[in-house]
């Protein structure tokens, strides 16, 4: 198996610390405000990862934490009157609704930072008594960012290069423009802490230092995170963890890509921010994750509405075809062995973990999906009565093989036949017709057939088509489907 490592700028095999086992930490979600949609993806990529490295055998423990003190959270709870953990804790349990919307498998593990306060403090002191850090005569307490000789070995980034981008006006009691807070003095009427300096809190990425150390131990093998907090979160983390162990913190640094809403970078300042929430009210979770698992974990992704409506009729195709396929294999297989030529019922789990152990390939992955559901729907068109059982044991280990690995990355976890009415509804409500209507025009069609009225009969096909409704005529009677459904645009 091979992963990127963002460090080493390379794909590299993949050696845990300790043989069978993986500590895998992913900063999580500052909670000030309702999570986005680059939350979503973020946490849809590391519970996709801790899931696969479960499936290829891996004892996993993953972490993914909560910041629930902050600039950001103070600034929010002081605007509505209310305490920064009271609004911190009202996020967290949107943020829990969100995810589990998402259907996303949880984290093993979820601090918050208010939770480790004790373990920051002396994760702060450590450092002083290194001479990583000092404490000023206001009670900040400051990492020395020259002191680490590694520093900027993630981003690439210079410290002479820094100089140019840090602010003129330095804060009372900083030494160097360059160094970071590891402990904040308390301002009147915000959070704060007793410590050694004074009451305060912690800076934020002391934060997930100290609970990774907590949760994983001294050394972690997977530390993952969006682009975004390569620099300088990750950096800093990086300086504080390896001053206070002596030792490398992280074998891997993982970073998911970053999204652009219609070709601009998402913020909650330019009003571009897609709420997980607005997003799961308009498409299923399955069609969100399917969006992301299209591009490699580490791109980044321009997404437009277009995106998730090309996904949904990608999916409605899948799930009509398992339900179809599963009715017909559970009406006509048996227990025997008795399979179609050329079939090879390993070939979908093999070419699964080979595309997922090239540092999680899922565009490869889902591009398989595209053979495999048109020779599913191949072997349907040309069943007959010789090879009928042959071709429903042939269906049935398909069905399973795609329910066992495609689950691990979220897929196919839906009952087919919902999956199907529910994006129905939605595409008869946007051509604003139901079903009730349809099935009344299509009775009087075929009155109008037994009446040999042919012209009428065409001209309720034809009204129906021009509503998106297209009709077909079976030897079971006549069935329906949305014609937008099977365009691609």
């Amino acid at each position: 198996m091979k992963i990127y490592n963002s460090l080493t700028r390379k794909k590299e095999e993949f050696k845990p610390l300790e043989y069978g086992k993986v500590k895998m930490y992913a900063c999580g979600i500052t909670v000030y405000d309702l999570s986005h949609i680059g939350h979503a993806r973020q946490a849809i990529v590391y519970s996709m990862i801790a899931e696969y490295l479960r499936f290829r055998g891996y004892e996993v423990k993953y972490v993914r934490n909560y910041t629930d003190v902050d600039d950001k959270i103070i600034k929010r709870a002081q605007d509505r009157g209310i305490g920064a953990l009271e609004l911190s804790a009202e996020q967290i349990k949107e943020a829990e609704i969100d995810m589990a919307n998402l259907h996303i498998k949880d984290a093993d593990v979820k601090p918050k930072a208010s939770e480790n306060i004790q373990n920051i403090i002396e994760f702060v002191k450590s450092l002083i008594e290194k001479g990583y850090a000092y404490s000023t005569e206001y009670g900040d307490v400051y990492y020395i960012v020259r002191k680490f000789k590694d520093y900027g070995k993630l981003s690439g980034i210079k410290i002479d290069e820094l100089l140019n981008g840090v602010r003129k006006e330095v804060e009372p009691g900083k030494r160097d423009p360059l160094d970071f807070a590891l402990w904040k003095s308390a301002k009147p009427g915000e959070i704060s802490w007793d410590s050694p300096w004074g009451k305060g809190r912690p800076g934020w990425h002391i934060e997930c230092s100290a609970m990774a150390l907590h949760e994983l131990g001294e050394q972690i093998d997977i530390h993952g995170g969006g682009k975004d907090l390569i620099f300088p979160h990750h950096e800093d983390e990086i300086a504080q963890s390896e001053a206070y162990l002596g030792k490398e913190f992280a074998k891997v640094w993982s970073h998911c890509g970053l999204i652009k809403i219609n070709g601009e970078k998402m913020s909650k300042s330019l009003g571009n921010s897609l709420t997980i929430r607005d997003a799961l009210a308009k498409y299923n979770y399955e069609v969100i994750k399917y969006v992301f698992l299209q591009k490699h974990y580490t791109a980044d992704i321009d997404i437009s509405d277009s995106d998730f409506r090309l996904a949904e009729k990608h999916l409605y195709y899948f799930y009509d075809t398992l339900y179809k396929t599963t009715v017909f294999s559970n009406r006509y297989k048996n227990e025997s062995n008795n399979y179609l030529e050329n079939f090879n019922a390993d070939d979908i789990k093999e070419k699964f973990i080979e595309a997922m152990d090239d540092d999680f390939n899922t565009p490869i992955v889902i591009s398989y999906l595209y053979d495999t559901f048109k020779y599913m729907n191949y072997i349907m068109k040309n069943v007959n009565k010789e090879n009928r059982v042959q071709t429903a044991n042939t269906l049935a280990s398909i069905i399973k093989s795609l329910k066992e690995v495609y689950g691990v990355i979220g897929l196919f976890g839906q009952e087919p036949k919902l999956f199907i009415e529910e994006i129905k509804d939605k595409y008869l409500n946007e051509l604003n017709i139901t079903r009730e209507i349809i099935e009344k025009l299509i009775q009087e069609r075929k009155d109008a057939k037994t009446n040999k009225d042919f012209e009428l009969a065409d001209n309720i096909r034809n009204k129906l088509l021009e509503s998106g409704i297209v009709l077909n005529d079976t030897r079971e009677g006549t069935t329906w489907t949305i014609k937008q459904l099977y365009t691609i645009e």
